[in-house]
């Protein structure tokens, strides 16, 4: 079965900053204003996590969806639980214990003003994490209605399998790093038995464990943060300032933007990619809505001249 292929809309980016400053209207407002322009671009998955801006994602993300009649039954969301900040005396720890996991669903569920999540994701893999644990909690969680599927970010695909051991639903996404400036899940495709493969840590197998098993990859960070699109760079390197032209040069011979040619660089995999995208700027947003397109039409030659122009240097 092959996973499904769409762009993402990522919420990490609304609700203001990351300190206990309440959120305001005007921060509604930007939400809504992102809302709209997703939409306008086909999208229909909306990403978060508790801990986006100390929930205050989630709930700019409520209030729009609590104030916009008939836009709960139009999207699907998805959040992600696992990541304790700030708490116990300790910057950051993990905790997908049973008791965390239902805890942080049920905060995530009224900070969004609704009774179910479409996915559920693990944030990231916890080292004492019980896999029946877990499996106890999401199957807890899709009884009760407040989760409809359950995906992982940041696992490996031998992650995945002993997860998937105890679990009696399937995992349908793992949410990964990956865009034409992070490589590793590429090249340690083509670097095995290569001197070069140890300066990538990706773990190899993953990407295609999730093929085999109809697991959706989701690409965070798939703009590269504006990289190659416009954003400023301290001290760009050689191979960032020719991808940077190549991506403008393909984006006008297609008639199309720099956001859409990265992305469906990304969608050309076969591996059926779905990009997440994280600005809150429409414009931005707006940008992205012919990745498919371009992915459809890019050529093989195109896809490779990408990437070999990106790593600064030929394949093996």
């Amino acid at each position: 079965m092959k996973p499904q292929q769409e762009l993402i809309y990522g919420c990490m980016g609304l609700g203001g900053s990351w300190s206990a400053e309440p959120y305001s209207s005007a921060h509604v407002d930007e939400a809504a204003a992102a809302v709209d322009a997703a939409l306008a671009a086909g999208i229909t998955l909306f990403d978060h996590a508790d801990i986006y801006r100390n929930g205050k994602s989630e709930a700019v993300f409520g209030e729009v969806l609590a104030g916009t009649a008939g836009l709960r039954e139009k999207i699907r969301l998805q959040t992600k639980c696992g990541i304790r900040l700030g708490e116990q005396g300790l910057e950051a720890y993990y905790d997908l214990s049973r008791e965390g996991i239902l805890e942080r669903v049920n905060e995530s569920l009224a900070r969004l003003k609704t009774d179910y999540v479409d996915v559920l994701m693990l944030h990231r893999p916890d080292p004492l994490m019980d896999p029946a644990e877990v499996a106890s909690a999401v199957g807890q969680l899709m009884a009760e209605g407040k989760v409809r599927a359950l995906g992982v970010s940041n696992m490996s695909g031998a992650q995945i399998e002993v997860l998937q051991d105890r679990l009696e639903t399937p995992v349908v996404a793992n949410q990964l790093e990956m865009s034409l400036l992070k490589r590793a899940w590429l090249e340690s495709t083509v670097l095995v038995n290569h001197a070069e493969g140890t300066d990538y840590s990706f773990p190899h197998g993953t990407v295609e464990y999730c093929g085999l098993h109809g697991i959706t990859l989701q690409a965070y960070g798939a703009l590269a943060r504006g990289l190659y699109t416009g954003a400023p760079a301290a001290t760009p390197t050689p191979a960032e300032e020719a991808t940077t032209a190549f991506v403008a040069a393909l984006a006008a011979e297609k008639n199309t933007t720099g956001e859409s040619v990265l992305l469906g660089w990304l969608m050309k995999h076969p591996a059926g990619i779905a990009p997440v995208i994280g600005t809150a700027k429409p414009e931005r947003i707006r940008a992205c809505a012919d990745a498919a397109g371009v992915a459809a039409a890019m050529t093989r030659a195109e896809w490779y001249r990408l990437w070999v122009t990106a790593r600064g240097s030929n394949i093996p």
